[in-house]
C-alpha cells in the first residue's frame, strides 16, 4: 500500500492535533468511528463495561443468547485484516456472532483488488457498499483514520458512509485493546471473590495487609514493562488511565532510546497530572506496582543497528521470574496483550495474579458493547437486562444511560 493514496487526499485533517479530530467521529453524541483512545470519556467507559458486563450475563442463557443475535442480524461487518493477527480478530469476529452480524473477510490484500493495483480508499468504497462497518487492522500508520475521513466525505455527498473502527493502524494506536484492558481492570479491582459473604470479603483481607487499598482504578500505581517506545497498547492503555484521578505510571524499559516511551505521550501524561517514573529493570520496581503490563520486545521492526543492541541486552531484566512475583503485591494483576515471547514464562499463567487470558476473553465482551453503542442497540440490553434480572451488574463501571 502505498501512502500517498491518501495521506495526501486528506493530509490537513491529518495534521491536527487529535482533539481537534475526535468531533469528526461522533454523531449525535455516539461514536460514528473509533479511532482514537481520547474518543473514551470516563462515562462512556463506565457505559460500555456496564454493557459487557450485562452482555456476558445474557448470554449464559438460550433465551439471552437467542435476544443478543437477533439484535443485529441484519447487519454485515467487513473484517479487513492486512496485519497478522489471532487475538483481535477473533475476538471481534466473536464479538459480531454474539450480537448476531454476519462477517466477512480479508486477510491477505494480494487475494483483492489491491494486488491489481487499485487504490485501498477505492477497496474501502466498495465494502462500504455491501457492508454496514469496516473493522480494519492495518501496518499502514494514519489509514484508519483516513477512511474515516472518506466516510464522512461521502455522507456529506449523500452517499452511502458506515462506521470505521481502528482495531491497530500502524504504530499509531489500539484503541479497542485499551477498551478491554480497562474492563479487565474494572472487574480485577473490584476486589470480589466467589467466597465473599456478608461479614467477610477478600477486600476486607487484602485491606488488613494493604490499609490503603481501594477499589476502582483511582490512586494507583501502574507498570509498563518491556517495549513500550513501539507498542501502540501502551499508548492507548495510558491514555485512558490518565482520566482517573491521583495514578502514577512506571515505564521499565532496556536503556535504549527507540524502547524508552515517546515524547509526545509523556507530555501529554504529564499534562494530565501523571506522576512518571523509569526504571531499566523490573526487580527494581516490581513490589510496589497495583497492576504490571507487560510487553514483549517487537523484533518486527528492528534495524541492524537495533539488532546489534539486542546482542548484548540483558532480557532477565525484563522477565517476570517466579523470584520477582513473590516480591509482587497479592492483589496485582498481571496483564499481557499478547503474543508473548519469554518475558511470562508459563509457570506463572497458573497464579491468581495472570489475568492475560482472561483479559484476551474480555476482548469479545467489551468488543460487543462497542458494536452495540455503534448500532444504537444498547439501550435495547440494558433494558432487556433490568427486565430478566434483579439489579444492574453490580460493578464499579455503573450502567448509565446509553449515549
Amino acid at each position: 500500500m502505498n501512502g500517498s493514496d491518501f495521506s495526501s487526499q486528506f493530509e490537513g485533517r491529518l495534521a491536527r492535533p487529535v482533539l481537534a479530530k475526535i468531533p469528526d467521529f461522533a454523531r449525535q453524541e455516539r461514536l460514528k468511528h473509533v479511532i482514537f483512545a481520547q474518543q473514551f470519556d470516563r462515562d462512556l467507559l463506565d457505559h460500555f463495561s456496564a454493557t459487557a458486563s450485562m452482555i456476558r450475563e445474557i448470554s449464559r442463557t438460550r433465551p439471552g443468547q437467542d435476544f443478543l443475535t437477533g439484535l443485529l442480524s441484519h447487519k454485515r461487518a467487513m473484517l479487513y485484516f492486512t496485519q497478522p493477527s489471532t487475538r483481535t480478530f477473533l475476538s471481534f469476529m466473536a464479538a459480531c456472532q454474539i450480537l448476531g452480524i454476519t462477517c466477512n473477510e480479508i486477510r491477505d490484500p494480494s487475494l483483492s483488488s489491491e494486488y491489481k493495483g487499485e487504490s485501498p480508499l477505492d477497496s474501502m468504497r466498495m465494502f462500504s457498499s455491501y457492508f454496514d462497518v469496516i473493522i480494519m487492522r492495518t501496518p499502514q500508520a494514519k489509514f484508519a483514520e483516513s477512511c474515516a475521513y472518506l466516510m464522512n466525505d461521502l455522507d456529506k455527498m449523500g452517499k452511502r458512509s458506515v462506521p470505521i473502527v481502528n482495531a491497530g493502524s500502524g504504530a499509531d494506536e489500539h484503541p479497542t485493546q485499551a477498551l478491554l484492558d480497562i474492563y479487565t481492570l474494572q472487574r480485577t479491582f473490584e476486589f470480589t471473590a466467589k467466597t465473599d459473604t456478608s461479614k467477610a470479603t477478600r477486600f476486607d483481607q487484602l485491606q488488613r495487609k494493604y490499609p490503603t487499598l481501594s477499589k476502582g482504578l483511582d490512586g494507583k500505581v501502574y507498570g509498563f514493562c518491556g517495549d513500550v517506545g513501539r507498542g501502540r497498547t501502551v499508548r492507548s492503555l495510558t491514555t485512558l488511565l490518565a482520566l482517573w484521578k491521583n495514578v502514577s505510571m512506571v515505564f521499565i524499559y532496556p536503556d535504549y532510546p527507540k524502547l524508552a516511551p515517546y515524547a509526545d505521550m509523556l507530555a501529554r501524561l504529564e499534562d494530565a497530572g501523571i506522576a512518571i517514573s523509569h526504571a531499566h529493570s523490573l526487580d527494581q520496581v516490581a513490589a510496589q506496582l497495583d497492576m504490571l503490563y507487560m510487553t514483549r520486545i517487537q523484533h518486527e521492526h528492528d534495524t541492524p543497528e537495533d539488532r546489534a543492541f539486542f546482542e548484548t541486552f540483558d532480557k532477565s531484566k525484563f522477565t517476570l521470574t517466579p523470584e520477582i512475583l513473590a516480591t509482587m503485591r497479592d492483589y496485582c494483576p498481571i496483564l499481557h496483550p499478547f503474543p508473548r515471547n519469554e518475558e511470562i514464562p508459563f509457570e506463572i499463567d497458573s497464579d491468581n495474579r495472570a489475568m492475560y487470558f482472561r483479559q484476551a476473553r474480555n476482548g469479545m465482551w467489551i468488543r460487543a458493547a462497542l458494536l452495540a453503542h455503534i448500532f444504537d442497540v444498547d439501550g435495547k440490553i440494558g433494558s432487556y437486562y433490568l427486565r430478566n434480572y434483579a439489579s444492574a451488574p453490580t460493578s464499579s463501571a455503573t450502567a448509565v444511560p446509553p449515549r
